[in-house]
This record gives C-alpha cells, sequence and structure tokens, in this order.
C-alpha cells in the first residue's frame, strides 16, 4: 500500500511511529505537511499538489492534524477522500470531535456519561449557570483550547465569575463543567482502534495541579478499565465516527464520565506505558479496512 501521513512534522513521536510500524508490514509511506497541500477543486478530477508536484496512487491517508489547523487539514482531508483515498479518520468525524460543545451534545443525546455541562452567551446568566452545575469549584474551558491550555478550575463562586466575565469580555465561547472532585486529578486515557479498546493508562496530574495531561508534566500508568468504563469509551468513538481515537475519562461517584474524545491521540505516553504497539495495531487496521471510496459519511456535512 502507498499511504500518506498529514503531518506538520515528521520527527514527532506518533508520526516518526506510524511511519516505522507501516515501513516495517512493507507499504510505502510519504509525510506529507498538509499546510504545504494545494488544491484543485474540480468536478471531474479533483487532485492535491504538494511543494509544485502532483500527488496520486495513495490507497490510505492517516490525518494528524493539530488542532490549530484543523479547518485547513480538514479541506485537504476532504479532497483525499473524493479522490477515492481510505481516511483512517474522516474529515467529517473529526471536525465533530474538534467542535467540543457539538461532541458533548451529541454523546448526551446518545445517554454517556458526562460531567455536568453548561453554556450560555450572557454575562447576566453566569449565576444561574454555575448553580446549574453544582456551584464552586467549577471547571471552565475554552472551547478552542488543546492539551489542558484554557482550561481553568475556579476554587469559589467570586473566582469562577471573574473569569467567565473575563473569558467572555474576550468574546471567548466557553464551556462550564462540574469539578469532579473525587478523581484526585487523574484521568483515564483509552485508546481504541476499530471500535476496540486496544490499550489504556491512567494519567495523573502532577501535585497541586487537576489537569492530568502528559504535557503539563503528569505522570502514566498502567490501568485496568472496569467493563463500564471500557463499554463507554468504545461508544463515545462509535457515535463520533471515529476509528481511530483517544478517549477521555473520569472516575466519578455517578460512574465513568468522559471528558473529550481526542481524533489524533499522541502515542508516545500510551506506548511507554503499556509496552503496546499501538502504531502496529493502527497499520494493520488500516491494512484490513482500507477500500477506495470507502466514506460512510460521504454527503453528509
Amino acid at each position: 500500500m502507498k499511504i500518506a501521513v498529514l503531518s506538520r512534522n515528521p520527527k514527532l513521536y506518533s508520526t516518526r511511529r506510524l511511519v516505522e510500524a507501516a515501513v516495517q508490514r512493507g507499504h510505502e509511506v510519504r509525510v506529507l505537511d498538509v499546510l504545504r497541500c494545494y488544491m484543485n477543486i474540480t468536478s471531474m478530477r479533483p487532485s492535491i499538489h504538494y511543494r509544485g508536484e502532483v500527488l496520486s496512487g495513495f490507497d490510505a491517508v492517516i490525518p494528524r492534524i493539530g488542532a490549530s489547523v484543523t479547518f485547513y487539514g480538514n479541506a485537504v482531508l476532504r479532497q483525499f477522500e473524493m479522490m477515492g483515498v481510505y481516511p483512517l479518520n474522516e474529515s467529517v468525524a473529526i471536525t465533530r470531535s474538534r467542535d467540543k460543545l457539538r461532541s458533548l451534545q451529541l454523546l448526551a443525546r446518545k445517554g454517556i456519561g458526562l460531567p455536568v455541562t453548561g453554556f450560555a452567551h450572557s454575562p447576566d446568566d453566569v449565576q444561574d449557570m454555575l448553580k446549574m452545575v453544582g456551584g464552586a469549584p467549577a471547571v471552565i474551558k475554552l472551547l478552542e483550547g488543546t492539551q489542558g491550555i484554557g482550561v481553568v478550575l475556579a476554587e469559589t463562586e467570586k473566582a469562577a465569575e471573574s473569569v467567565i466575565e473575563a473569558f467572555m469580555g474576550l468574546r471567548a465561547n466557553i464551556l462550564i463543567q462540574e469539578f469532579i472532585q473525587e478523581a484526585g486529578g487523574a484521568d483515564i486515557r483509552c485508546l481504541v482502534v476499530g471500535g476496540k479498546v486496544v490499550a489504556a493508562m491512567k494519567r495523573q496530574g502532577k501535585e497541586g495541579e487537576f489537569r492530568s495531561n502528559l504535557h503539563r508534566g503528569g505522570s502514566a500508568s498502567l490501568i485496568k478499565l472496569t467493563p463500564e468504563e471500557r463499554s463507554t469509551a468504545m461508544r463515545a468513538a462509535g457515535i463520533m465516527g471515529l476509528n481511530v481515537c483517544g478517549v477521555d475519562i473520569l472516575r466519578s461517584n455517578h460512574g465513568p464520565v468522559v471528558m473529550e474524545v481526542n481524533s489524533s491521540p499522541g502515542l508516545e505516553g500510551i506506548e511507554n506505558a503499556t509496552q503496546k504497539d499501538i502504531a502496529g495495531l493502527i497499520i494493520q487496521f488500516i491494512e484490513k479496512n482500507h477500500q477506495p471510496h470507502k466514506t460512510k459519511t460521504r454527503g453528509k456535512g
């Protein structure tokens, strides 16, 4: 197979591992900087150009699109789909998962456990919304934030109101969520490939830090999932329509709650914690499932 990896940086651990795993299994791989791809959008022969050449002959594409380039990256991925190239994750599913509000609404509609979440436009509604999510402490999240950036824990009602009003003053879209105290600054990252949880790790925030992201100094360790946690992760991935994703779960007093579904999960932390060849499993999934023009969501913006 000839596989394209859409990644801004070929030296990133996840990109390197995917390339290594594909080459080991006898495939030809090319890493493409998604921002250097440009497109000829035509109904007869859609094409993608890259640094002066026309790209052709690819069987599959692995999108590793960073949150900051979601819009352009998804446009390139859609063009690959129009050309009949099999996407590991479809553009529609990535767009769905990157919109934090939309993804929570989709998960809630299907009965997935979530932290109580509020969303409002007017600062006048802040006090009532804080009551709705159980009062302070509360977690305030920028809709556009990633890797724990733009996530604030407001310890008191006054602090929450100040932070919310500041964000709203900047015309930023924010979510307000109940703080799951019993999670103790830890969450569970479940790695789902092809509808199955293939690995899971516990991420623990450093002392005094409620965010457990490894980028923020958190640590990773092996964890045994309960059947309910495993089922929640698999259902969440299916609702988003993602073949490969990281599902972040908190252990709350009322069962597992999903924090986020990540369409481009990092492989370094989970491969090191579990000693599993996740990249190899992803390539095997592509081998089994790739077909020309195989996109479930074609035509459903």
